[in-house]
């Protein structure tokens, strides 16, 4: 009787080295795309921060103050956002921001949804009531969102891309490697 040695912990499997040499620019990909949504939404809201207030206040979930305060503060955070993975700093941090918010956003839209309420979810602009005979479009927001969130959770999982501060700065590398193994 032969005894074989098991080689499937050292041999990658077909397909592992084109995925593992791919995976640093799609994640180049996940990231700028991240920052265009964070800098496209915040750089749409940042003009008008009233009409940001009004949007989250639309989404009756807040008292009007405080609606209004988190509008006025969402556009900043959503450029801050955008900045830094546009740079590739702190993107593992940056990703669980953004998938947090993201998170946060589908459940507000979904619940304006349920509600019944009919608003624009004021994403990309300035939101707020719709207009007699204007539709909601609820589940492409809702899609959209997912989109985003895939993401942000690939760069939770694959944080590491290059032409970025922190591939510059070594950062996130035990983590990569540990994950080939």
């Amino acid at each position: 009787m032969t005894v074989t040695e098991r080689t499937t912990a050292s041999t990658p499997a077909p397909g592992h080295s084109r995925w593992r040499a791919a995976r640093p620019w799609l994640g180049t990909a996940a990231r700028l795309g991240l920052a265009a949504v964070w800098l496209t939404a915040g750089g749409s809201k940042v003009g008008d921060l009233a009409a940001s207030g009004r949007a989250v206040s639309a989404y009756k979930i807040f008292p009007y103050d405080l609606a209004v305060v988190i509008g006025a503060a969402l556009p900043f955070v959503e450029l801050a956002l955008g900045l830094i993975l546009l740079v590739g700093l702190a993107t593992r941090l940056a990703a669980g921001i953004s998938a947090a918010l993201l998170v946060i956003f589908i459940a507000g839209i979904a619940s304006a949804w349920a509600r019944g309420l009919s608003i624009d979810c004021g994403c990309f602009g300035s939101g707020g009531d719709l207009a007699a005979g204007q539709d909601p479009t609820y589940g492409t927001e809702v899609l959209r969102d997912v989109g985003f969130l895939v993401l942000a959770g690939f760069l939770l999982v694959w944080p590491r891309t290059p032409v970025s501060v922190d591939a510059a700065l070594g950062r996130d590398t035990r983590e990569e490697e540990s994950d080939d193994e």
